[in-house]
């Protein structure tokens, strides 16, 4: 793949498989925090896969959309907008009712100097969207980060280890996922909790990263010596897939791929295709930040894209100078300062 209309096609496709289970799930479909990196693509995902299946079914993204060519872009597709501050009361009030909700609203970078927002997006925030769709069944996305740094040894945490985050990032996400269990409860309200690490495309993420390192000649730090990646268009899937596994009290589920990834051997790999030996710092610490996504795997089958592909397309697309969000992912962070 070598252009953005290339990857938004490869990432936006649905599979044989999501176009059956989307005649499985009754209602409309509302994306509270569409314009983030990930919501556009599972927005134009789950559009095509209802149009595909040849259904009539409304597909709502909201956000601020301070971005307008997005909302012109998503209507485009046939996406109906809405653009609302989640954090004002009256916006809030306004959000029309859908019976589900992909809830991928929060904050992540630029915690530290302004945690009193990160904890009102990421803590407070999900109580009041409860309270406001309480007929709703809800995937909310949240991250690998509320667990702890575990032996690399031990293969990543699962759904059954008890979280431990570091860092007030990632106790809001933890706060995040409380509050949604609460109403879950409280209010019998269908809940997943999508443990999400780290979803990549060819403008973001770990591997383009990695590459862009070694490209540059940049040096690698390799205590955070391993992690876990997976296709953003196979994880958009898993989460409109899990929509038929909400539950009360709440589900929880590890959403990233199989691999368990040697950042020096990933490094290396890169090195290959450039013709460039990379530039290493450090050695690799006994632990690091990994989860386990076997019962991901056993209810929707194994990624599409493996890992082996996605470097392959992270080579060409430096090589060519693809475009890039500018976005880091901070994965090698091992104290919780996002």
């Amino acid at each position: 793949m070598r252009t953005l209309e290339e990857l938004e096609q490869r990432m936006t496709a649905p599979s044989g498989r999501l176009i059956e289970d989307m005649k499985k799930i009754d209602g409309d479909m509302m994306i509270l925090g569409v314009g983030g990196k990930m919501g556009p693509s599972l927005a134009k995902l789950a559009k095509k896969a209802i149009d595909a299946a040849g259904l009539k079914k409304r597909v709502i993204g909201v956000s601020r959309f301070s971005d307008k060519t997005l909302r012109e872009e998503l209507e485009a597709c046939g996406i109906e907008t809405v653009a609302c501050d989640l954090l004002n009361e009256e916006d809030l009030k306004k959000l029309p009712k859908a019976k589900n909700v992909i809830y991928m609203a929060g904050t992540k970078f630029g915690t530290v100097g302004n945690e009193h927002y990160t904890w009102a997006m990421n803590s407070y925030l999900p109580g009041r969207v409860a309270e406001q769709l309480p007929d709703s069944r809800f995937v909310v996305f949240s991250t690998g980060n509320v667990y702890p740094l575990t032996p690399v040894k031990l293969g990543g945490s699962t759904e059954a280890d008890p979280p431990s985050p570091i860092g007030e990032y990632a106790q809001s996400c933890l706060g995040r996922e409380r509050i949604f269990e609460h109403f879950s409860k409280k209010r019998g309200i269908p809940v997943l909790i999508f443990r999400l690490n780290y979803a990549i495309d060819l403008r973001y993420g770990v591997l383009l990263e990695i590459a862009s390192s070694v490209y540059r000649e940049k040096p690698i730090d390799l205590t955070m010596g391993h992690v876990n990646v997976i296709w953003q268009g196979d994880a958009n899937e898993y989460a409109l897939r899990s929509l038929l596994h909400c539950k009360s009290p709440a589900n929880i589920l590890n959403v990233t791929g199989p691999e368990l990834i040697s950042v020096r051997r990933v490094a290396l790999e890169f090195g290959k295709r450039f013709g460039k030996q990379p530039v290493f710092v450090n050695e690799e610490a006994d632990t690091a930040l990994l989860s386990n996504a076997g019962k991901c795997f056993q209810l929707f089958g194994y990624p599409s894209v493996s890992l082996y592909q996605m470097i392959d397309w992270v080579s060409e697309w430096v090589q060519e100078g693809g475009p890039t969000l500018a976005k880091p992912t901070r994965f090698q962070e091992r104290g919780g300062a996002f």
